[in-house]
């Protein structure tokens, strides 16, 4: 992997091999740093930034911080019993190909899936799962990964996970407290020299708000609302939608999404909600990623467009 010391001329993104088109202020290559619960997570939540900022040249890593070991088979295509057997490689093999199709580097962090308790009362969650570690422990691997990679931006969940799976709550938990510890020379200082993120954000692409807008340009065109039962049980919650400070346009880059949710076969059923809304009206009804922008050491202010605005410049030109 590529050092923040060490900017390279050429750069693997999903088209090939792309020059830096923005540096930060020391000409080095912007980096930016996804942390994702499972194996999956990082296709189905800004995959579409995520391709397109590869493509511009800027360094993009993912960090996993469970196998996903005890997630469900969602594809029926796939619920076969030498796929449920060998779930835990299964899905890494996936994880691979999805890593391929965006142009990331992706780092496991090595913690144990906590699955999604069903029942009343609620089982406990298993021993040991990352749900039930100490959030200040459990960091520690990620603060060492910040401050070895030095990210300008880190995206994350929200206090709610997104949605309330125990790994995703606690992806949020222990994101937000390896951030802090990082940039605090006194704290662990064997895991490296501190280094605080300069650009904080809260994933917000999957909310009511995104399925109600492409369910009502489904509508528009003739088409059945594939989104109803969906708003149905989750409708749009206006004050989380205006929580939103951040929409990167990237809808050409669906496509590779697309490509990369489809890696994760056990996961995602082709024929299912995922693709429910035709690609081009997707595009032209909501063509960004959304994002809450939580921590900011910059001069950027909002709304914006771009997770690097206050960091990035154009690039000198190569002598």
């Amino acid at each position: 992997m590529n050092t923040p010391q060490e900017p390279r001329e050429d750069h693997p993104s999903v088209g090939g091999w792309s020059p830096a088109l923005r540096v930060d202020a020391l000409g080095q290559r912007l980096r930016l740093l996804h942390v994702h619960a499972h194996p999956d997570d990082e296709s189905s939540k800004g995959a579409a930034t995520t391709a397109r900022y590869e493509a511009e040249g800027v360094d993009v890593v993912v960090v996993t911080c469970t196998g996903g070991e005890l997630g469900d088979v969602l594809n029926p295509a796939m619920d076969r019993p030498e796929v449920v057997a060998n779930l835990p490689e299964v899905r890494r093999r996936e994880m691979d190909m999805a890593r391929d199709i965006l142009g990331i580097d992706q780092i496991w962090l090595g913690y144990h899936d906590s699955g999604l308790p069903e029942g009343d009362p609620l089982p406990p969650l298993p021993e040991g799962s990352f749900a039930t570690l100490d959030p200040a422990e459990a960091a520690h691997p990620l603060v060492k990964i910040i401050r070895r990679l030095r990210p300008h931006v880190v995206t994350t969940y929200d206090e709610r996970g997104g949605y309330p799976h125990p790994d995703h709550i606690q992806t949020h938990r222990v994101t937000m407290e390896a951030v802090r510890q990082a940039a605090d020379p006194a704290i662990a200082p064997e895991l490296g020299p501190a280094w605080q993120v300069p650009k904080v954000y809260y994933q917000m692409t999957l909310t009511a708000g995104r399925w109600h807008g492409l369910n009502e340009a489904m509508k528009a065109r003739g088409l059945d609302g594939a989104y109803d039962e969906r708003l149905a049980h989750h409708p749009v919650d206006e004050a989380y939608q205006r929580r939103i400070t951040t929409r990167v346009p990237c809808a050409d880059y669906f496509e590779v999404r697309n490509r990369a949710l489809l890696a994760h076969a056990t996961q995602i059923d082709p024929e299912g909600a995922w693709f429910a809304c035709p690609l081009a009206i997707e595009k032209e009804a909501w063509p960004t990623e959304d994002y809450e922008l939580v921590i900011n050491h910059t001069d950027a202010t909002v709304p914006e467009d771009d997770l690097f605005a206050g960091i990035a410049m154009p690039r000198p030109p190569v002598r």
